[in-house]
């Protein structure tokens, strides 16, 4: 005890690493807490706790260097994130806008800035094009905000992400050009080597880094695991920027971009990344900013106030003419138009690593000894000042767009939406699927939409209890375990029953289930061309889409979702259900999808895609014979998930050659994940019900009809037959 109080040292600032921490944890806790209560952003309240807590406050801190270096990796998490949950396909969209507005928030603010601190603040012409630069960048700093209200996919958030890059580079190639001047470094050697470097260090991390993550996420499933590949992909992106002569910001924005079809924003990764990025690392980096404030020195003297004041003014009219520029030219919302605005108003990483530079460069002395500076004092501390305002600015407006653009898009989700009362029932039977036939019904399930996931596992009676019961709550456990992880509430059903089929059927019919998903494996041999039993009662006997999935690689490594539709597939009534389930699967693996289909049928999933608030871009490829099956399978890569959508007997889209799915994915598609839809069709049972009524079945009767209809079809086996299901036929059925 002597010697722990020994150690304890409480004179201000705190050295004391436990202290230290105690200290930021209790600020990132109730900072916001706090300064909500009075209306102030969560942000904003972050900062301002940096500026309480911080040197220039009550002293409790210094910004030693374990806050620069967990507000570096927030700095460079917040980057990640907006990578990583942009929408690809809408930032390929608004890849010529991001552009556009890139160049329009750098011009317009660099020649204001550079005007006002050439002709007003009289300083040299270096000095004031560095300056001016200042005013161009900007950071995301309020991007967790709009991660808050889910407005990551919204245009004009992919808008702003995107041409935070090119701004960003911009002002960080005019700062490195800028100090090779005043050091005359400048030549044609230069401007080689960093194009070079850059090209190689962005196509690595581009092309390369996608390759790795495919082969470690097929081989390593541990969460921990995958959680750390993922940070060290991000600080080496980083690490590679800044050996490329840029900044590490942009690295690892680039590695976000790679790894972004490869952490669906559902899944528990994502979630694990988002939650200690928002709870520890980025509130780090908000309360560093706030460090540096010193709000006395700001105001120390005129020509400091005058200085700050030009800044402040001059970067924020700089920023709103690019943007009113913007909003004009894309044709925006006024609440997009905000939205651009707030997010691309927010000041620091570029900002203050430019002027921290031009601060460092030394150009000679005063006759006095007296070091002059490539950027002085007065900028530096004008420069601190340009952060708080911007952030502050930023927070409000953002906070302010994302209301109204929530308002917006929830009325429009409202009136497009018309499968609120969807229900997906997981059938879990094999632990060893458990992780992707849930990572499936997540994608599957639209929260905002208040669609419920149930998971069922069916104990059949006549084995009792004991043993199977424990096991039954273990996977049970796992599969809500699992939701939890991302997020979502995950119902679980544990049900004693004859079979496996009829608990299936009993439960979906209880909790009027519009969706079944069902985990099969292919048989080994090629001879049994026809479902097992369990999956053959069901489709017997439900409407309900059903989706029998057999994966052989996690999701998340696929590279694209291949369907091939029926013919007449858009003449069942479940058609629409299915075509938007694939939508939202496409959406949030973000995995682009390609139709093999005939012309009808293509016509129904276009005009679909069309009536979407956001059509996806997808491909077709006209298909009818499916004789010819070969064709496809040129088509497809080991990395492609397969969805092949068939049929039930004694419907309009059944036809004989459907028998041959088993067949076909034996022979062509055996290393392939793959799917087979049995769309929401009125079924059997309906129907032999009104034969029952009709000519007097009784109840055996009825379900003997129903065999001899499957047998007859050639499509299923008879699941009503006495006597206990041999296990291996359950493992390969469902």
């Amino acid at each position: 005890m002597t010697i722990l109080t020994a150690d304890l040292n409480f004179s201000l600032p705190f050295t004391n690493p436990v202290i230290i921490f105690s200290v930021v944890l209790f600020m990132i806790l109730f900072a916001p807490l706090l300064f909500n209560k009075i209306k102030v952003p969560h942000i904003i309240g972050l900062i301002l706790a940096g500026m309480i807590i911080g040197p220039y406050g009550f002293n409790l801190l210094s910004r030693d260097s374990s806050i620069v270096l967990f507000g570096t990796v927030g700095l460079l998490y917040i980057m990640f994130l907006a990578g990583l949950e942009i929408d690809i396909e809408e930032f390929k969209k608004n890849s010529l806008k991001s552009f556009l507005l890139g160049i329009y928030a750098f011009i317009i603010p660099i020649t204001l800035g550079f005007l006002v601190s050439y002709y007003f603040l009289g300083y040299p012409l270096l000095t004031s094009i560095l300056l001016g630069s200042t005013f161009a960048s900007h950071t995301l700093v309020t991007y967790p905000i709009v991660s808050k209200y889910g407005l990551t996919n919204n245009r004009s958030v992919a808008i702003t992400v995107g041409a935070t890059m090119v701004t960003d580079i911009l002002t960080l190639l005019v700062l490195a050009v800028i100090v090779g001047m005043s050091q005359g470094t400048v030549n044609s050697a230069f401007w080689i080597k960093l194009s070079i470097s850059v090209v190689i260090a962005s196509a690595i991390i581009i092309f390369v880094f996608p390759l790795i993550a495919r082969w470690f996420f097929k081989n390593i499933s541990d969460g921990v695991s995958q959680f750390i590949f993922v940070l060290a992909m991000v600080f080496t992106g980083g690490v590679l920027a800044e050996v490329a002569g840029i900044e590490a910001i942009i690295g690892a924005f680039l590695a976000g971009l790679a790894l972004n079809r490869f952490i669906p924003h559902n899944s528990a990764l994502m979630n694990r990344i988002s939650f200690v990025g928002n709870a520890i690392f980025i509130p780090f980096f908000l309360g560093g900013v706030g460090m540096l404030v010193n709000i006395k020195v700001a105001f120390s003297s005129v020509q400091t106030i005058k200085v700050a004041l030009v800044m402040v003014f001059g970067a924020l009219l700089g920023k709103y003419l690019s943007c009113l520029l913007a909003e004009k030219t894309f044709k925006l919302t006024r609440a997009e138009g905000q939205m651009v605005f707030g997010l691309s108003i927010a000041q620091a990483a570029a900002t203050l690593a430019a002027v921290l530079v031009g601060y460092n460069v030394i150009l000679g002395e005063t006759p006095a000894g007296e070091p002059i500076r490539l950027l002085d004092e007065n900028i530096l501390n004008g420069a601190i000042l340009l952060i708080l305002v911007s952030c502050t600015v930023s927070s409000f407006l953002v906070e302010r767009a994302s209301k109204k653009l929530v308002a917006e898009e929830g009325l429009q989700e409202y009136e497009n939406s018309t499968e609120s009362d969807n229900k997906t029932l997981i059938a879990i039977n094999n632990p060893g699927m458990i992780n992707s036939l849930v990572e499936l019904g997540i994608m599957l399930t639209q929260k905002r939409n208040n669609e419920k996931l149930l998971a069922l596992n069916v104990l059949e009676a006549e084995k009792g209890e004991g043993e199977n019961r424990k096991a039954s709550e273990k996977m049970l456990n796992a599969v809500v375990n699992l939701g939890a992880g991302s997020d979502v509430q995950i119902q679980p059903i544990t049900r004693f029953d004859a079979n496996v089929a009829n608990g299936i059927l009993y439960t979906s019919r209880e909790h009027k289930i519009t969706d079944i998903i069902l985990g099969v494996t292919l048989p080994n041999n090629t001879l049994k061309r026809k479902p097992g039993e369990t999956t053959a009662g069901i489709l017997a006997n439900t409407e309900e889409t059903v989706f029998a999935y057999n994966p052989t690689q996690p999701f998340n490594t696929l590279k694209k979702i291949i369907v091939v539709v029926n013919k007449k597939a858009e003449l069942e009534e479940g058609f629409s259900h299915w075509v938007k389930k694939l939508f939202i699967l496409s959406k949030e693996s973000g995995l682009p999808l390609i139709f093999y289909a005939g012309k009808s049928s293509e016509a129904g999933i276009t005009n679909i895609n069309n009536s979407l608030p956001k059509p996806l871009s997808i491909t077709f490829n006209s298909f009818e014979d499916w004789d010819d099956f070969l064709i496809i399978s040129r088509d497809v890569s080991s990395n492609d998930l397969l969805v092949i959508i068939s049929s039930r007997p004694g419907h309009i889209s059944y036809y004989d050659k459907l028998e041959k799915i088993p067949q076909y994915l034996i022979r062509y598609f055996q290393k392939n994940s793959n799917i087979v839809i049995y769309p929401q069709q009125a079924m059997t049972h309906s129907k032999l019900g009104e034969l029952y009524e009709e000519e007097d079945h009784t109840l055996i009767d009825l379900f003997s009809e129903g065999r001899k209809v499957a047998e007859k079809a050639g499509h299923f086996f008879n699941i009503f037959r006495k006597g206990k299901h041999k296990e291996s036929d359950e493992s390969q059925d469902y």
